[in-house]
């Protein structure tokens, strides 16, 4: 049995939600930044599994939940392990192309911000959330929406 399937083990999805820089911002892609007032923290869109949900139906969830955003799913982005308060906690992310939708300020997520890549990369509070910017940037086709 991995850790993961041992029942102590805290599982969560999120997505490094994306979208093709606006006309007037230099060529490439925005990423969507999460600010949560609980934590002071800014960081992808995210969040704990319900019982039983598939992970990626979580992620996708979670991106709607915290920034009122629909999401395409596209490739699956290394999964993030840490500790918090003395249990692991697992959380598995996909690169995800946002859809329409509106932001509407909650006690859980108070700000979003689209940002360019280096820009995210800077604003994101913990490393292992800049290493996802990597991540999904090392999935993005030269030349294709949103390339650099």
């Amino acid at each position: 049995m991995s850790p993961a399937d041992d029942g102590t083990t805290v599982r969560a999805a999120g997505c490094v939600l994306w979208r093709p820089a606006p006309p007037d911002a230099p060529p490439g892609l925005e990423l969507c930044l999460v600010h949560r007032p609980k934590y002071d923290d800014w960081s992808h869109p995210k969040g704990k599994l319900d019982p039983g949900e598939d992970p990626l139906a979580g992620a996708l969830r979670e991106v709607a939940e915290e920034t009122g955003y629909a999401a395409e799913p596209g490739v699956e982005l290394p999964t993030v392990r840490y500790t918090v308060d003395g249990r692991p906690k697992e959380v598995r992310y996909w690169a995800a192309a946002a859809g329409t939708g509106v932001f509407v300020p909650s006690d859980e997520v108070d700000r979003i911000l689209w940002l360019a890549p280096e820009a995210a990369r800077a604003r994101l509070t913990r490393p292992r959330d800049r290493a996802l910017v990597d991540a999904l940037l090392a999935t993005r086709p030269p030349g294709g929406p949103g390339a650099r």
